[in-house]
Formats: structure tokens, sequence, C-alpha cells
């Protein structure tokens, strides 16, 4: 490891990305602060010697082969609201943004298919498709990230119990390989026997194998009638013990999530709204599931909601509150969308992690995690997808300095990790490894596993230049 030496943007250079890219290369001063982080900026900031706005799958085609002629490190980019530190230049170079490659090319309605640039943002395309009656499954959290950068991290999001991640509706890609050459993968098909699948190797792969700059997406229909459940529990503990209990009585939720009240009293202090009861039939509450369901007609949803009354009730639930207006399901939802914001909204020093458990290990794992908040120090907050297992826990403080705080939470996701790879589970369900996680991802799937992914990183980008120093390759 580290025998790559990687060279500086020359002037010369300079010029050259700029007769490829007229009006859209910046260096020095110019560069946006924004392009030195991503949203988890206790990973460190790195500025990048240049930032190119590419328009385009030849653009970024030329780009590439210009720098690895001159062995210069290149970072893709999409809006940068990665949170293990993906899309930082690490070690300088060119960053390449995809944000204004932002076109919807066309719906092949037939097949039930988008064609779209990699830097059109998820929310654009979920309120396009909308509009045709139309929905693209994949939901994560931010909905305000690029889809190319969905795909790059196989984001997952909130109807990822349902419906699956981006891997399961990327049909096909354009993808320019670090050595500048442009390669088509996959095709508008729902299945394939033909060969290796470089399709999934690059879903997932944090745009070290090469770039994506278009995509074809698989569409669903969009479901007729949508309705959603907040169902508060007096402890965390029987909250997440119902979860396994929606599958094997036949429920198929959207979106499954669990809560607890202190985030969720921090999100609506934030938001200025309140939709979360406190206190319930005289009980408080200390945790919630909110659950979404979708179906063709509201005989079919009423039908769900009772079987679902009757099973989590039984399973120690307080009471079933039905979400029955569009105000009181966007609020609940705006609520829970809003827990990252909120918690930094107040705290100062911030770390994250989003292990994936098997979800009958979800309970024990979380009563194992919130037992260290004291031992180590540092208040944990965590919520998550209870329908998957993903669970989100972050580490915060506002009295710790930056230098302590680092080595408490270092402490802390040491252990949690180790924990997470005993419950058969793995270091990240959504958010990716970046160069934040990398020792932890060695750690869980060991040697053998690294060794192999080092050299397929080889294979695709010989002389080391895309995205250095992120997932598997540590320089």
């Amino acid at each position: 490891m580290g025998e790559y030496v990687y060279n500086k943007v020359t002037p010369e250079l300079v010029e050259k990305f700029k007769r490829i890219a007229p009006g859209r290369v910046y260096i020095d001063g110019d560069i946006n602060e924004d392009f030195s982080h991503d949203e988890m900026p206790i990973y460190g900031k790195a500025f990048p010697e240049l930032v190119v706005e590419a328009i385009s799958t030849e653009e970024v085609a030329a780009i590439m082969k210009l720098c690895n002629e001159n062995l210069i490190p290149v970072t893709p980019r999409g809006a940068g609201t990665g949170l293990a530190g993906g899309a930082v230049s690490i070690h300088g170079g060119v960053i390449i943004s995809t944000t204004k490659m932002n076109k919807i090319i066309g719906y092949d309605l037939e097949n039930f298919v988008v064609h779209a640039q990699a830097g059109v943002l998820l929310n654009d395309l979920a309120e396009d498709a909308a509009k045709k009656g139309l929905l693209y499954p994949p939901d994560p959290g931010e909905k305000f990230a690029t889809l190319g950068g969905n795909v790059s991290t196989n984001a997952g999001g909130m109807r990822a119990v349902k419906y699956g991640a981006t891997r399961d509706y990327v049909r096909a890609m354009t993808v320019v390989l670090p050595t500048g050459e442009i390669i088509k993968l996959g095709a508008t098909v729902s299945k394939t026997s033909s060969g290796y699948s470089l399709l999934n190797l690059i879903i997932g792969a944090e745009g070290t194998l090469g770039i994506v700059t278009e995509m074809t997406l698989k569409l669903i229909t969009q479901p007729k009638e949508v309705i959603s459940l907040i169902i508060p529990y007096a402890d965390l503990d029987e909250c997440i013990s119902t979860v396994p209990k929606f599958i094997s009585n036949h429920l198929h939720p959207q979106a499954l999530e669990f809560m607890e009240k202190d985030i969720v009293i921090s999100s609506e202090a934030y938001l200025g709204k309140s939709v979360f009861p406190r206190v319930v039939d005289g009980q408080e509450v200390g945790a919630y599931l909110l659950v979404t369901f979708d179906g063709d007609s509201e005989d079919e949803l009423n039908e769900i909601i009772e079987k679902a009354s009757e099973v989590v009730l039984e399973a120690g639930a307080i009471d079933v509150l039905v979400a029955d207006t569009p105000a009181l399901k966007r609020d609940a939802w705006a609520a829970r969308s809003s827990f990252l914001e909120a918690i930094e909204a107040d705290t100062k020093l911030l770390d994250e992690c989003d292990v994936v458990v098997p979800t009958n290990q979800i309970a024990p794992y979380l009563k194992y995690v919130n037992s260290l908040e004291d031992e180590i120090g540092v208040t944990v907050k965590s919520f998550g997808h209870a329908g998957d297992g993903n669970l989100h826990i972050y580490t915060c403080s506002n009295e710790l300095d930056e230098e302590e705080f680092k080595k408490r939470v270092a402490v802390f996701m040491d252990k949690v990790y180790e924990k997470a790879t005993e419950c058969g589970g793995l270091i990240s369900g959504e958010h990716g490894i970046g160069h934040g996680k990398m020792d932890y991802l060695a750690k869980s799937v060991g040697a053998v596993n690294m060794r192999l992914m080092e050299n397929i990183k080889k294979v695709f980008d010989p002389n080391m230049i895309l995205n250095p120093g992120k997932v598997c390759y540590k320089l």
C-alpha cells in the first residue's frame, strides 16, 4: 500500500481543463468551501486543487483521460450530502462535480424505466415521476442527494423494507472508467445471466471503480392509497421487539421506522410542530414506531390497519394512532426526516454509524449500544429503519473538546461495530465506507475480502487515481 505517487495540477493542465469545460473550471479562491467536506465534517476537510463542473459523459471522459495520463487524483462528487467522507478530496487533485448533469432524459413507459443523468436530484425525479402516476421506490432520508450519489452508495432509505435499495432499481448505466474509457452496463431488462455483473460492482463502489454519468432506472406504478400509523410504546425494548411480528403476520409495510422519545422531542422543537404524543392513556411514551402501508384501495388498507393494530397492541403498544389526514401524515414524516438536522442544530461535535443487523437482533443490539453511553461518556441518539435492521446511531457532545471527543468515539465505534459483526450484521447499511470507516470494514470482513476488493480496484484503476484512499485502498 502507498506505492502510488500523485502529481499536482500544473498551470498548463488548468488550461487544458478549461478547454474541455469552458467557464466551468475553478481553482484556488474560486473553489467553494462546500467542496472541502461532506455532511459529516468530523472526518476532516480537504480542498481539491481544481473543481470541474462537467455537463456530459464525454467531458467526464476527457477529464479522466487527462488526469490518468498525468497521475492526478480525481474525486467524483454529486451534491456532497454523504456521511463517510466519500466525496472529499483527501489527496487533493481534481473534483469532478456532476450537479450540472441534471437532465431527466426521458421515460420508456412501456418498460417502466426512466433515463436520467447522474446529477438529477432524487427529489426532482420523485416529483417528475409522480406527475406520470409513477413511483421511484428508493427513498433515502436526504431528498436533495443526486441519483449518481445514491447509486454509488447503494442508498436505501425508508421504503427499503418493502421495495429494496437503489441496487434493485438500476437496470443500466453509462460509466466512465479511470482511464477515460466509456462503457455501457446492463440493459432495459429485468433479468440477466450474462457474465460477471459489472453493473453491480459499480453500484455501491462509492466512485472508486468508475464515474456513473447516466442511468436507466426501474419505476413502478404509484400506489393508489397510502396511510401511516404512529404507534407509541412505554419503552424501546417493547417497541423494537414488535418489528419481526409485522412480517410473520404477512403485513408488508412500505416503511417501518423506530424512534426514541428524546429524538422526537428534539425534532419537533426544531420544526416547531408537535405530532407525536408524549402521554397516552396516562402512560408516558418512551419510543415510537412510525409505519406506512400502501395499497390499491381504502378497503384493503382498512383491513391491514385492523390486523396491524391487533398485532402491535397484543405485543405491548399503548395505542395505535392513524395519521389519516394529509397534513398529519406529512407532519409525522417531516419530524422523522428532520432527525439529523435536529441533532446537528443543537450539537457541537457529532459522529455516526449506520450499522445493519438482523431484525431479531435490533432490540438486544440497541440495549448494548445504549449501555455504552455512561461508560464512555458521550451522548448517544439512535433511530432508524426498524423493518430492515439499518440503525442510525449518533454520538454527540457539547462539552468535550474535539480531541477528547474523537478519542472516546473511537472506543465507542470499536465496540459497536464489533458487536454488530457478532450479531451477524454489517458496518454500513446505506451511508457507505468512504475514508471514515475503512478500518472498521477491514476488521469486519477480514483480510481476504479486503484483498479481493483492492485487486478489483486495481483492475479498474491501474494508476489508482479515482477516489483514492476510500473503501478498500488505504494510502
